[in-house]
């Protein structure tokens, strides 16, 4: 435990050390590049060091820590300063709704609280200068007679008592994308459908009175997706037709856009049109492109020539994730990921900073969350992967550090496990990685094993951060493997395009692939082995127990997808841009002959002979809950029936801890009966 704690709640006190040398910050960065990571491909190291079983083994073994603590979010779920660093805004899930609740950041007491509402889903929220907050809502609802997810735009005025929304109230699922905020928080640029049939138009909404736009970009054909750069000004539009992604460009507002390019989807590999940066009255502007080395780096790109200008950084080993860019146009720093996210400054002084946080806070990571304009103040989490972290506030000019309030203050991190990566390989040669987790003071090797693939599945990836779920289960006794599975994200384009039409087949492979090695390793005893996941992670695991029930003992879903059809149906948010890149044609593959239900754990129901836990809540948006009924009704006379469990009122996320908590003593109580650790 640290030695201070600011609470949440009260915030009756802070936490002072005066150990850091004042230094400049410069601007807060306003636009974020984003893409996927590569790893250095090196000859990997499949044997586990035998320091590592022994090390786990005569540790000292830890209290039961009780599920509670495990349960909710923390005290927060992710925090950001205004633009003048006066408050601090959190997400936070308070009675089971989600809210934003504003802290002054000089007294560090709650001042407001905005609440969004049962049955509806927070997806991201940001300033919009100092007075207001935009807010990305989510909620179901009826689409053409399929249950889909639909996503709109509110503004919240931290001097008024409710939400607006911004839109026009178009029958459509898209209403978030905005694609510019003033500076100022005066308007918003949001692309948004008239009609499901329509291509969108671009509109700009005063955000004092957002009820009506103003449409500045007429509906244009084979345009989808636009681009403005910091301005305001739609510079860039693109979408697939035909097969092809066709990109149009302008540089001012005045001019026509006019085509600029038209790729195969053979020939994108690329993806700088949709993460460009543009400078206002120029054609050059920033992008993250592959090298010729194959790496992405960061680059200065001319959009009119579309051609690159010279390389501003590049990391010899691994892919750039992000690129933040400055309001000024100026790059300020690059993050890229090997087992851990780690940043790159380019200024000297950033560089001093991150070094300084660093020494004083002794932590695995270290991250300047956000901070304002000036520099006046600055937001910083710290944390690792055997500890919760918590969140800091620095002042340079009083050379201060404020202890803002601890994640998980109930959970001590001493008590934590450190999981260590590996990497194995899979029955067709590709080097898999992932991360292992061992039990502390228990007898070394031979332990019970969860398999506990993550949710995406694409996109997404485990790494060495914080885990409630997998903490949870090395405290009673479990070994845990966390398998990045090809398609998972983060490995660059050809790892995560190994994955396509491969779930449920060789995606699965490689599930079963990480416990040999690992039963190979002397890690897991092969008669005790369970798989453990939620959303795609609880389909994998349904999957395992119906397609390979003689390598398990049991599997437990949270939310877990069931009929891959009707999922890939529900989820028409992924279709609907993606033009010759679809959800379905990366869940399919292109093998005609192949059936999604082949692989759908609630079509495939009559094979289970294993126990599963099979758990939903009745308000899922993300996977809805007529996924949990489908596989409930084809288990009834299973030849071992499913243990269920409901939680009325529930989400994808867990909004209440008490709800979280149940679904943590019914799955300790499903592995102690059909997979005991002890």
């Amino acid at each position: 435990m640290r030695k201070c704690l600011v609470a949440i709640a009260g915030l009756a006190a802070m936490f002072a050390m005066p150990v850091l040398a004042q230094e400049a910050v410069e601007t807060q960065p306003d636009t974020i590049i984003a893409a996927s990571a590569l790893p250095a491909q090196g000859a990997p190291d499949f044997v586990l060091p035998a320091a590592t079983l022994t090390d786990a083994a005569t540790a000292p073994r830890p209290p039961v820590i009780p599920t509670s603590a495990f349960a909710g979010q923390g005290n927060f779920r992710s925090a950001t300063l205004s633009p003048n660093g006066a408050m601090i805004a959190l997400e936070m899930d308070i009675n089971g709704q989600p809210n934003i609740v504003l802290f002054d950041a000089d007294t560090r007491k709650p001042i407001k609280r905005f609440s969004l509402g049962q049955k509806v889903g927070l997806e991201w929220f940001r300033w919009a200068g100092n007075s207001k907050i935009l807010l990305s809502v989510s909620k179901s609802g009826d689409f053409f007679g399929e249950e889909s997810l639909f996503t709109r735009l509110f503004v919240a005025d931290i001097n008024g008592a409710d939400f607006e929304f911004v839109g026009n109230k178009e029958p459509v699922l898209t209403g978030d994308d905005v694609i510019h905020v003033a500076p100022d928080g005066s308007h918003v640029l949001l692309t948004l459908q008239a009609t499901p049939y329509d291509y969108p138009s671009v509109y700009r909404f005063d955000l004092n009175d957002p009820g009506k736009g103003t449409k500045i970009e007429s509906p244009r054909t084979d345009i989808w997706n636009y681009s403005a750069d910091s301005a305001g000004v739609v510079r860039i539009g693109s979408g697939w037709s035909y097969g092809r992604l066709r990109v149009y460009y302008r540089r001012t507002a005045g001019e026509k856009m006019e085509m600029v390019g038209k790729f195969k989807e053979e020939d994108t590999e690329s993806e700088l049109w949709d993460v460009a940066y543009i400078k206002p009255g120029s054609d050059i502007g920033y992008v993250l492109d592959r090298n010729e080395n194959g790496r992405l780096e960061l680059q200065s790109f001319d959009f009119a020539r579309r051609e690159k200008v010279e390389t501003i950084y590049a990391n010899p080993d691994w892919d750039l994730d992000v690129a933040y860019i400055a309001r000024d146009g100026t790059p300020e720093a690059a993050i890229f990921t090997d087992d851990r996210e780690r940043v790159v400054w380019f200024k000297e002084a950033d560089q001093r900073r991150q070094a300084s946080l660093e020494r004083v806070l002794k932590e695995d990571e270290v991250w300047i969350s956000s901070r304002a304009q000036d520099g006046s103040r600055i937001l910083v989490m710290a944390g690792g992967e055997a500890d919760p972290g918590a969140a800091y506030i620095y002042t340079p000019a009083e050379n201060r550090l404020d202890l803002f309030s601890e994640l998980r203050p109930q959970i001590a991190f001493a008590d934590l496990a450190k999981p260590v990566p590996i990497k194995y390989k899979s029955r067709d040669g590709i080097v898999i990685p992932g991360y292992l987790t061992l039990p502390r003071g228990r007898k070394a090797g031979n332990f019970p094993l969860i398999l506990l693939p993550h949710g995406g599945p694409y996109g997404v990836r485990d790494k060495l951060q914080y885990n409630d779920e997998v903490q949870l289960l090395v405290n009673r006794g479990y070994a845990v493997l966390q398998p990045n599975y090809r398609g998972s994200g983060g490995y660059g384009r050809k790892f995560s395009a190994l994955g396509t039409g491969q779930i449920g087949r060789r995606m699965q492979d490689d599930l079963d692939d990480a416990m040999d090695w690992a039963v190979a390793q002397g890690i897991a005893d092969p008669d005790r082995v369970c798989v453990v996941g939620g959303s795609y992670g609880g389909y994998a695991s349904l999957w395992a127990a119906v397609r390979n029930p003689e390598r398990y003992r049991c599997a437990a879903s949270w939310a877990g997808v069931t009929d891959l059809d009707s999922q890939v149906k529900y989820d028409r948010n992924s279709l609907t841009r993606k033009g010759g890149k679809s959800w379905r044609k990366r869940v399919e593959g292109g093998e005609e002959d192949f059936d999604l239900d082949m692989v759908s754990p609630y079509r495939q129901a009559a094979k289970l002979t294993r126990p599963i836990l099979l758990a939903h809540g009745t308000d899922d948006s993300t996977v809805p809950f007529s996924q949990f009924k489908k596989m409930r009704d084809a288990t009834k006379n299973a030849v071992i029936p499913a243990e269920l469990l409901v939680i009325e009122k529930e989400g994808h996320s867990f909004s209440k801890p008490e709800n979280e908590q149940k679904w943590y003593d019914t799955l300790v109580a499903f592995l102690a009966k059909h997979n005991p650790a002890d």
